[in-house]
Protein backbone atom coordinates (compact mmCIF):
# COMPACT_ATOMS: atom_id res chain seq x y z
CA UNK A 1 0.00 0.00 0.00
CA UNK A 2 1.12 3.52 -0.82
CA UNK A 3 -0.27 6.88 0.20
CA UNK A 4 -0.35 7.90 -3.46
CA UNK A 5 0.06 6.43 -6.93
CA UNK A 6 1.15 8.62 -9.82
CA UNK A 7 0.28 7.40 -13.31
CA UNK A 8 2.80 8.66 -15.87
CA UNK A 9 6.46 9.62 -15.47
CA UNK A 10 6.73 12.74 -17.59
CA UNK A 11 8.14 15.89 -15.95
CA UNK A 12 4.83 16.60 -14.24
CA UNK A 13 4.25 13.08 -12.97
CA UNK A 14 7.76 12.94 -11.52
CA UNK A 15 7.38 16.44 -10.05
CA UNK A 16 4.13 15.45 -8.33
CA UNK A 17 5.74 12.31 -6.92
CA UNK A 18 8.80 14.20 -5.66
CA UNK A 19 6.64 16.85 -3.97
CA UNK A 20 4.56 14.22 -2.18
CA UNK A 21 7.57 12.19 -1.06
CA UNK A 22 9.25 15.32 0.25
CA UNK A 23 6.08 15.90 2.31
CA UNK A 24 6.43 12.48 3.88
CA UNK A 25 4.03 10.47 1.72
CA UNK A 26 4.81 7.05 0.29
CA UNK A 27 4.52 7.16 -3.50
CA UNK A 28 4.58 4.70 -6.39
CA UNK A 29 4.93 5.94 -9.98
CA UNK A 30 3.49 3.69 -12.70
CA UNK A 31 4.80 4.18 -16.23
CA UNK A 32 3.43 2.34 -19.24
CA UNK A 33 6.65 2.56 -21.25
CA UNK A 34 9.81 0.65 -20.42
CA UNK A 35 11.66 3.83 -19.46
CA UNK A 36 10.67 7.00 -17.60
CA UNK A 37 10.53 10.43 -19.16
CA UNK A 38 7.40 11.28 -21.13
CA UNK A 39 8.65 13.99 -23.49
CA UNK A 40 12.16 13.84 -21.98
CA UNK A 41 13.57 10.98 -24.04
CA UNK A 42 16.71 10.40 -26.09
CA UNK A 43 16.93 7.52 -28.56
CA UNK A 44 19.03 6.18 -31.44
CA UNK A 45 16.47 6.95 -34.12
CA UNK A 46 18.68 7.06 -37.20
CA UNK A 47 22.12 5.41 -37.28
CA UNK A 48 24.34 3.80 -34.65
CA UNK A 49 26.10 6.37 -32.49
CA UNK A 50 23.60 9.18 -33.09
CA UNK A 51 21.53 10.25 -30.04
CA UNK A 52 18.32 12.14 -30.81
CA UNK A 53 15.91 13.91 -28.46
CA UNK A 54 12.52 12.54 -29.50
CA UNK A 55 10.53 15.51 -28.15
CA UNK A 56 11.92 18.18 -25.81
CA UNK A 57 15.44 19.35 -26.58
CA UNK A 58 16.16 22.87 -25.29
CA UNK A 59 15.29 23.64 -21.68
CA UNK A 60 15.16 27.25 -20.44
CA UNK A 61 12.48 26.25 -17.94
CA UNK A 62 14.76 23.53 -16.63
CA UNK A 63 16.62 26.39 -14.97
CA UNK A 64 13.85 28.90 -14.39
CA UNK A 65 10.89 26.94 -13.02
CA UNK A 66 10.46 26.99 -9.24
CA UNK A 67 10.22 23.20 -9.23
CA UNK A 68 13.46 22.57 -11.10
CA UNK A 69 15.24 25.17 -8.99
CA UNK A 70 14.35 23.03 -5.95
CA UNK A 71 15.78 19.77 -7.35
CA UNK A 72 19.51 18.87 -7.15
CA UNK A 73 19.75 17.86 -10.79
CA UNK A 74 23.53 18.25 -10.93
CA UNK A 75 23.95 15.75 -8.08
CA UNK A 76 21.99 13.23 -10.14
CA UNK A 77 23.83 13.61 -13.40
CA UNK A 78 22.52 16.65 -15.30
CA UNK A 79 25.15 18.90 -16.87
CA UNK A 80 23.81 21.96 -18.67
CA UNK A 81 25.46 23.16 -21.87
CA UNK A 82 25.03 26.71 -23.15
CA UNK A 83 25.57 27.69 -26.75
CA UNK A 84 27.21 31.12 -27.17
CA UNK A 85 23.84 32.55 -28.24
CA UNK A 86 20.47 31.08 -27.24
CA UNK A 87 18.78 31.63 -30.60
CA UNK A 88 19.38 32.63 -34.22
CA UNK A 89 16.79 33.55 -36.85
CA UNK A 90 18.13 33.57 -40.43
CA UNK A 91 16.76 35.95 -43.06
CA UNK A 92 16.74 35.90 -46.84
CA UNK A 93 19.44 38.57 -47.17
CA UNK A 94 21.99 36.07 -45.85
CA UNK A 95 22.14 37.53 -42.37
CA UNK A 96 20.58 36.36 -39.12
CA UNK A 97 19.11 38.21 -36.19
CA UNK A 98 20.40 36.78 -32.93
CA UNK A 99 18.94 36.62 -29.44
CA UNK A 100 21.98 37.02 -27.21
CA UNK A 101 22.10 36.48 -23.46
CA UNK A 102 22.87 40.18 -23.14
CA UNK A 103 20.10 42.66 -23.86
CA UNK A 104 22.67 45.15 -25.09
CA UNK A 105 24.30 42.73 -27.51
CA UNK A 106 20.88 41.75 -28.85
CA UNK A 107 19.85 45.34 -29.46
CA UNK A 108 23.11 45.98 -31.30
CA UNK A 109 21.94 43.55 -33.98
CA UNK A 110 18.68 45.42 -34.55
CA UNK A 111 17.89 48.72 -36.18
CA UNK A 112 18.70 51.50 -33.73
CA UNK A 113 15.09 52.44 -33.09
CA UNK A 114 14.12 48.80 -32.65
CA UNK A 115 17.07 48.20 -30.35
CA UNK A 116 15.72 50.82 -27.96
CA UNK A 117 12.22 49.35 -28.30
CA UNK A 118 13.48 45.81 -27.59
CA UNK A 119 15.23 47.06 -24.45
CA UNK A 120 12.15 48.94 -23.28
CA UNK A 121 9.85 45.97 -23.95
CA UNK A 122 11.98 43.16 -22.48
CA UNK A 123 14.14 44.97 -19.94
CA UNK A 124 11.54 45.18 -17.13
CA UNK A 125 10.61 41.51 -17.53
CA UNK A 126 14.25 40.39 -17.51
CA UNK A 127 14.83 42.41 -14.33
CA UNK A 128 11.88 40.71 -12.60
CA UNK A 129 12.26 37.30 -14.26
CA UNK A 130 12.17 35.25 -11.05
CA UNK A 131 8.93 36.84 -9.83
CA UNK A 132 7.43 36.78 -13.32
CA UNK A 133 8.08 33.06 -13.82
CA UNK A 134 6.82 32.28 -10.33
CA UNK A 135 3.59 34.15 -11.09
CA UNK A 136 3.05 32.61 -14.52
CA UNK A 137 3.79 29.04 -13.45
CA UNK A 138 1.75 29.12 -10.25
CA UNK A 139 -1.99 28.36 -10.11
CA UNK A 140 -4.07 31.30 -11.38
CA UNK A 141 -5.86 31.63 -8.02
CA UNK A 142 -4.65 33.29 -5.84
CA UNK A 143 -2.41 35.42 -8.09
CA UNK A 144 1.21 35.79 -7.07
CA UNK A 145 3.28 38.96 -7.53
CA UNK A 146 0.27 40.97 -8.72
CA UNK A 147 2.17 44.10 -9.74
CA UNK A 148 4.67 42.17 -11.87
CA UNK A 149 1.89 40.08 -13.36
CA UNK A 150 -0.28 43.12 -14.12
CA UNK A 151 2.56 44.79 -16.01
CA UNK A 152 3.17 41.60 -17.93
CA UNK A 153 -0.52 41.04 -18.60
CA UNK A 154 -0.96 44.39 -20.33
CA UNK A 155 1.46 43.24 -23.04
CA UNK A 156 0.85 39.50 -22.91
CA UNK A 157 -2.89 39.67 -23.58
CA UNK A 158 -2.25 41.09 -27.02
CA UNK A 159 -1.71 39.15 -30.19
CA UNK A 160 1.89 38.59 -31.21
CA UNK A 161 1.33 40.27 -34.57
CA UNK A 162 -0.14 43.44 -33.11
CA UNK A 163 2.53 43.76 -30.43
CA UNK A 164 5.38 43.16 -32.89
CA UNK A 165 4.01 45.69 -35.38
CA UNK A 166 3.34 48.35 -32.77
CA UNK A 167 6.63 47.93 -30.91
CA UNK A 168 9.03 47.55 -33.85
CA UNK A 169 9.41 49.17 -37.25
CA UNK A 170 12.03 46.87 -38.82
CA UNK A 171 11.71 43.30 -40.06
CA UNK A 172 14.62 42.00 -37.99
CA UNK A 173 13.06 42.69 -34.59
CA UNK A 174 9.62 41.66 -35.79
CA UNK A 175 10.91 38.35 -37.11
CA UNK A 176 12.85 37.63 -33.92
CA UNK A 177 9.76 38.21 -31.80
CA UNK A 178 7.50 36.23 -34.16
CA UNK A 179 9.78 33.19 -34.06
CA UNK A 180 9.52 33.13 -30.27
CA UNK A 181 5.77 33.70 -30.25
CA UNK A 182 5.11 30.89 -32.74
CA UNK A 183 6.07 28.35 -30.07
CA UNK A 184 2.50 28.92 -28.84
CA UNK A 185 1.16 26.82 -31.73
CA UNK A 186 -1.49 29.51 -32.16
CA UNK A 187 -2.26 31.95 -34.95
CA UNK A 188 -0.13 35.02 -34.32
CA UNK A 189 -3.26 37.17 -34.45
CA UNK A 190 -4.78 35.23 -31.53
CA UNK A 191 -5.26 36.94 -28.18
CA UNK A 192 -2.43 36.24 -25.72
CA UNK A 193 -0.11 34.77 -28.37
CA UNK A 194 2.27 37.62 -27.49
CA UNK A 195 2.77 36.05 -24.06
CA UNK A 196 4.85 33.22 -25.51
CA UNK A 197 7.14 35.60 -27.36
CA UNK A 198 7.65 37.68 -24.23
CA UNK A 199 8.35 34.73 -21.95
CA UNK A 200 10.75 32.92 -24.27
CA UNK A 201 12.72 36.06 -25.08
CA UNK A 202 12.85 36.93 -21.38
CA UNK A 203 14.15 33.45 -20.56
CA UNK A 204 16.82 33.77 -23.25
CA UNK A 205 18.15 36.92 -21.64
CA UNK A 206 17.64 35.91 -18.01
CA UNK A 207 18.84 32.28 -17.90
CA UNK A 208 19.66 31.21 -21.47
CA UNK A 209 18.32 28.27 -23.47
CA UNK A 210 20.52 25.35 -22.37
CA UNK A 211 20.59 21.71 -23.38
CA UNK A 212 21.53 18.73 -21.17
CA UNK A 213 24.69 16.83 -22.01
CA UNK A 214 23.79 13.45 -23.47
CA UNK A 215 20.18 14.32 -24.23
CA UNK A 216 16.90 15.15 -22.54
CA UNK A 217 16.70 11.62 -21.11
CA UNK A 218 19.34 12.80 -18.63
CA UNK A 219 16.75 15.06 -16.99
CA UNK A 220 14.24 12.24 -16.67
CA UNK A 221 16.84 9.89 -15.23
CA UNK A 222 17.97 12.55 -12.75
CA UNK A 223 14.42 13.17 -11.53
CA UNK A 224 13.85 9.43 -11.18
CA UNK A 225 17.15 9.02 -9.32
CA UNK A 226 16.28 11.86 -6.94
CA UNK A 227 12.81 10.42 -6.34
CA UNK A 228 14.25 7.01 -5.48
CA UNK A 229 16.84 8.60 -3.18
CA UNK A 230 13.93 10.06 -1.21
CA UNK A 231 12.21 6.69 -0.94
CA UNK A 232 9.82 6.92 -3.89
CA UNK A 233 9.24 3.90 -6.11
CA UNK A 234 8.87 3.60 -9.89
CA UNK A 235 7.47 0.68 -11.86
CA UNK A 236 7.90 0.82 -15.64
CA UNK A 237 6.12 -1.32 -18.21
CA UNK A 238 2.92 -1.00 -16.19
CA UNK A 239 -0.02 0.24 -18.27
CA UNK A 240 -3.07 1.38 -16.31
CA UNK A 241 -6.33 0.88 -18.20
CA UNK A 242 -8.85 1.77 -15.48
CA UNK A 243 -9.02 3.58 -12.17
CA UNK A 244 -10.51 0.39 -10.79
CA UNK A 245 -6.98 -1.04 -10.80
CA UNK A 246 -6.02 1.60 -8.22
CA UNK A 247 -9.15 1.44 -6.07
CA UNK A 248 -7.34 0.75 -2.79
CA UNK A 249 -5.11 3.86 -3.03
CA UNK A 250 -6.21 7.01 -1.24
CA UNK A 251 -4.61 9.44 -3.69
CA UNK A 252 -4.27 8.91 -7.44
CA UNK A 253 -2.48 11.51 -9.56
CA UNK A 254 -2.83 11.24 -13.32
CA UNK A 255 -0.25 12.68 -15.70
CA UNK A 256 -2.73 12.27 -18.58
CA UNK A 257 -4.90 14.50 -20.77
CA UNK A 258 -8.72 14.68 -20.62
CA UNK A 259 -9.12 12.01 -23.30
CA UNK A 260 -7.26 9.45 -21.18
CA UNK A 261 -9.05 10.55 -18.01
CA UNK A 262 -12.39 9.85 -19.68
CA UNK A 263 -11.23 6.36 -20.61
CA UNK A 264 -9.72 5.62 -17.19
CA UNK A 265 -12.72 6.87 -15.21
CA UNK A 266 -15.48 5.14 -17.17
CA UNK A 267 -18.86 6.11 -15.71
CA UNK A 268 -17.42 7.47 -12.45
CA UNK A 269 -17.34 11.08 -13.69
CA UNK A 270 -20.45 13.27 -13.28
CA UNK A 271 -22.16 13.97 -16.63
CA UNK A 272 -21.48 17.72 -16.59
CA UNK A 273 -17.75 17.30 -15.90
CA UNK A 274 -17.57 14.55 -18.53
CA UNK A 275 -19.22 16.77 -21.15
CA UNK A 276 -16.74 19.55 -20.39
CA UNK A 277 -13.81 17.19 -20.84
CA UNK A 278 -15.27 15.96 -24.11
CA UNK A 279 -15.25 19.57 -25.38
CA UNK A 280 -11.62 20.11 -24.43
CA UNK A 281 -9.69 21.42 -27.43
CA UNK A 282 -6.40 19.94 -28.56
CA UNK A 283 -4.01 22.12 -30.52
CA UNK A 284 -2.11 21.55 -33.76
CA UNK A 285 0.08 18.51 -34.13
CA UNK A 286 3.71 18.39 -35.09
CA UNK A 287 5.79 16.44 -37.57
CA UNK A 288 9.20 15.72 -36.06
CA UNK A 289 12.31 14.86 -38.08
CA UNK A 290 15.69 13.82 -36.69
CA UNK A 291 18.72 13.82 -38.95
CA UNK A 292 22.11 12.16 -38.93
CA UNK A 293 24.45 14.49 -40.83
CA UNK A 294 27.93 14.11 -42.28
CA UNK A 295 28.83 17.73 -41.39
CA UNK A 296 27.35 20.74 -39.59
CA UNK A 297 24.45 22.52 -41.28
CA UNK A 298 25.98 24.93 -43.86
CA UNK A 299 24.12 28.08 -42.83
CA UNK A 300 24.58 31.07 -45.12
CA UNK A 301 24.54 33.27 -42.02
CA UNK A 302 27.55 32.24 -39.91
CA UNK A 303 25.82 33.60 -36.80
CA UNK A 304 23.53 30.55 -36.85
CA UNK A 305 26.45 28.34 -35.85
CA UNK A 306 26.60 30.15 -32.50
CA UNK A 307 23.08 29.09 -31.46
CA UNK A 308 21.75 25.69 -30.40
CA UNK A 309 18.28 26.80 -31.51
CA UNK A 310 17.40 28.22 -34.92
CA UNK A 311 13.96 29.51 -35.92
CA UNK A 312 13.22 29.12 -39.63
CA UNK A 313 10.30 30.95 -41.16
CA UNK A 314 11.41 34.30 -42.54
CA UNK A 315 9.51 37.45 -41.73
CA UNK A 316 6.71 38.14 -39.28
CA UNK A 317 4.26 38.08 -42.18
CA UNK A 318 5.48 34.67 -43.40
CA UNK A 319 5.39 33.09 -39.94
CA UNK A 320 1.94 34.54 -39.25
CA UNK A 321 0.66 33.19 -42.56
CA UNK A 322 2.06 29.73 -41.88
CA UNK A 323 0.58 29.50 -38.38
CA UNK A 324 -2.78 30.83 -39.61
CA UNK A 325 -2.84 28.12 -42.29
CA UNK A 326 -2.23 25.42 -39.68
CA UNK A 327 -5.03 26.73 -37.45
CA UNK A 328 -7.34 26.67 -40.47
CA UNK A 329 -6.52 23.02 -41.19
CA UNK A 330 -4.08 23.65 -44.03
CA UNK A 331 -0.45 22.68 -44.54
CA UNK A 332 1.62 25.80 -45.31
CA UNK A 333 3.90 25.73 -48.31
CA UNK A 334 6.56 27.55 -46.31
CA UNK A 335 6.13 26.26 -42.75
CA UNK A 336 7.63 27.64 -39.60
CA UNK A 337 10.33 25.16 -38.54
CA UNK A 338 12.07 24.86 -35.19
CA UNK A 339 15.59 23.50 -35.37
CA UNK A 340 18.06 22.41 -32.68
CA UNK A 341 21.68 21.56 -33.47
CA UNK A 342 22.81 20.03 -30.19
CA UNK A 343 25.85 18.19 -31.57
CA UNK A 344 27.64 21.48 -32.29
CA UNK A 345 27.95 21.92 -28.53
CA UNK A 346 27.58 18.38 -27.15
CA UNK A 347 29.97 15.87 -28.69
CA UNK A 348 28.14 12.92 -27.09
CA UNK A 349 25.31 13.24 -29.61
CA UNK A 350 27.11 11.87 -32.71
CA UNK A 351 30.26 10.01 -33.80
CA UNK A 352 33.37 12.14 -34.22
CA UNK A 353 33.00 14.55 -37.12
CA UNK A 354 29.29 13.78 -37.55
CA UNK A 355 26.27 15.75 -36.39
CA UNK A 356 22.60 15.56 -35.48
CA UNK A 357 19.77 17.93 -36.32
CA UNK A 358 16.40 18.08 -34.53
CA UNK A 359 13.52 19.72 -36.39
CA UNK A 360 9.76 19.96 -36.25
CA UNK A 361 6.93 21.93 -37.76
CA UNK A 362 3.29 22.50 -36.89
CA UNK A 363 0.54 20.73 -38.82
CA UNK A 364 -3.24 20.34 -38.35
CA UNK A 365 -4.08 18.00 -35.50
CA UNK A 366 -3.98 14.38 -36.65
CA UNK A 367 -2.44 15.24 -40.03
CA UNK A 368 -1.35 12.34 -42.21
CA UNK A 369 0.37 14.46 -44.86
CA UNK A 370 4.08 13.98 -45.55
CA UNK A 371 5.66 17.42 -45.10
CA UNK A 372 9.27 16.23 -45.12
CA UNK A 373 9.97 17.99 -48.41
CA UNK A 374 8.58 21.30 -47.13
CA UNK A 375 10.64 21.15 -43.95
CA UNK A 376 13.82 20.38 -45.86
CA UNK A 377 13.10 23.09 -48.44
CA UNK A 378 12.88 25.64 -45.63
CA UNK A 379 16.20 24.50 -44.14
CA UNK A 380 17.81 24.46 -47.59
CA UNK A 381 16.52 27.99 -48.13
CA UNK A 382 18.91 29.25 -45.44
CA UNK A 383 21.51 26.48 -45.67
CA UNK A 384 22.11 25.55 -49.33
CA UNK A 385 23.54 22.05 -49.63
CA UNK A 386 21.88 20.78 -46.46
CA UNK A 387 20.24 17.81 -48.20
CA UNK A 388 23.62 16.58 -49.42
CA UNK A 389 24.72 16.06 -45.81
CA UNK A 390 21.87 13.78 -44.77
CA UNK A 391 23.09 10.29 -43.84
CA UNK A 392 19.82 9.20 -42.28
CA UNK A 393 16.51 10.59 -41.09
CA UNK A 394 13.68 9.58 -38.78
CA UNK A 395 10.24 11.08 -39.42
CA UNK A 396 7.65 10.98 -36.63
CA UNK A 397 4.12 11.84 -37.77
CA UNK A 398 1.39 12.98 -35.36
CA UNK A 399 0.14 9.41 -35.19
CA UNK A 400 3.63 8.08 -34.47
CA UNK A 401 4.14 10.63 -31.71
CA UNK A 402 0.79 9.73 -30.14
CA UNK A 403 1.66 6.03 -30.33
CA UNK A 404 4.83 6.74 -28.39
CA UNK A 405 3.09 9.00 -25.87
CA UNK A 406 -0.74 8.87 -25.59
CA UNK A 407 -0.74 12.39 -24.13
CA UNK A 408 0.23 13.72 -27.58
CA UNK A 409 -3.30 13.53 -28.94
CA UNK A 410 -3.19 14.08 -32.70
CA UNK A 411 0.45 15.10 -32.34
CA UNK A 412 -0.32 17.92 -29.87
CA UNK A 413 2.78 17.99 -27.66
CA UNK A 414 1.32 20.62 -25.30
CA UNK A 415 -1.54 18.62 -23.82
CA UNK A 416 -4.18 20.90 -25.32
CA UNK A 417 -4.55 24.19 -27.14
CA UNK A 418 -3.07 27.27 -25.46
CA UNK A 419 -5.90 29.51 -26.65
CA UNK A 420 -6.86 32.22 -24.15
CA UNK A 421 -9.78 30.39 -22.54
CA UNK A 422 -7.74 27.24 -21.99
CA UNK A 423 -4.88 29.15 -20.43
CA UNK A 424 -7.16 29.59 -17.42
CA UNK A 425 -9.90 26.93 -17.76
CA UNK A 426 -7.53 24.01 -18.14
CA UNK A 427 -9.11 21.48 -18.47
CA UNK A 428 -12.22 22.95 -16.80
CA UNK A 429 -13.10 26.15 -14.95
CA UNK A 430 -12.74 25.15 -11.29
CA UNK A 431 -11.20 26.84 -8.24
CA UNK A 432 -8.77 23.90 -8.02
CA UNK A 433 -8.44 22.62 -11.61
CA UNK A 434 -6.21 19.72 -10.54
CA UNK A 435 -8.94 18.07 -8.43
CA UNK A 436 -11.47 15.93 -10.28
CA UNK A 437 -14.99 15.15 -8.99
CA UNK A 438 -13.79 11.65 -8.06
CA UNK A 439 -12.63 11.68 -4.46
CA UNK A 440 -8.86 11.39 -4.25
CA UNK A 441 -8.23 11.57 -8.02
CA UNK A 442 -6.20 14.48 -9.36
CA UNK A 443 -4.90 15.58 -12.75
CA UNK A 444 -1.26 16.70 -12.84
CA UNK A 445 -0.53 16.85 -16.57
CA UNK A 446 0.14 19.64 -19.08
CA UNK A 447 -3.65 19.78 -19.49
CA UNK A 448 -3.72 21.70 -16.19
CA UNK A 449 -2.23 25.14 -15.40
CA UNK A 450 0.25 26.41 -16.40
CA UNK A 451 0.22 24.12 -19.45
CA UNK A 452 2.86 22.60 -21.72
CA UNK A 453 6.61 22.69 -21.31
CA UNK A 454 9.27 20.87 -19.32
CA UNK A 455 8.87 22.77 -16.06
CA UNK A 456 7.17 20.28 -13.73
CA UNK A 457 4.89 22.95 -12.31
CA UNK A 458 1.61 21.22 -13.23
CA UNK A 459 2.75 18.31 -11.09
CA UNK A 460 4.01 20.49 -8.25
CA UNK A 461 0.82 22.57 -8.20
CA UNK A 462 -1.32 19.43 -8.21
CA UNK A 463 0.69 17.90 -5.36
CA UNK A 464 0.24 21.06 -3.32
CA UNK A 465 -3.52 20.81 -3.89
CA UNK A 466 -3.38 17.26 -2.54
CA UNK A 467 -1.35 18.27 0.51
CA UNK A 468 -3.76 21.08 1.38
CA UNK A 469 -6.52 18.48 1.78
CA UNK A 470 -4.60 15.73 3.55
Amino acid sequence: MHDAIVVGSGPNGLAAAIALVRAGRSVLVLEGAETVGGGMRTEALTLPGFAHDTCSAIHPLGLASPFFRSVPLAEHGVEWIYSPAPLAHPLDDGSAVVLERSLEETTAGLDRQDGDAWRQLLGPFVASATELLDGILSPPVPPRHPLVMARFGLKAIRSASSLARSAFVGERARALFAGNAAHAMLPLDAAASASFGLILATLGHAVGWPLPRGGSQAIAEALASYLRSLGGEIETGRHVASLDELALTKIVMLDVTPRQLLALAGDRLPPRYRRTLERYRYGPGVVKIDYALSDPVPWRAPECARAATVHIGGTLREIATAEHDVSAGRHPERPYVLVAQQSLFDTTRAPAGRHTLWAYTHVPNGSTEDVTGRIEAQIERYAPGFRDLVLGRSVLSPAALEARNPNYVGGDINGGSAELRQLFARPVMRPVPYRTPIDGVYLCSASTPPGGGVHGMCGLNAARAVLRRS
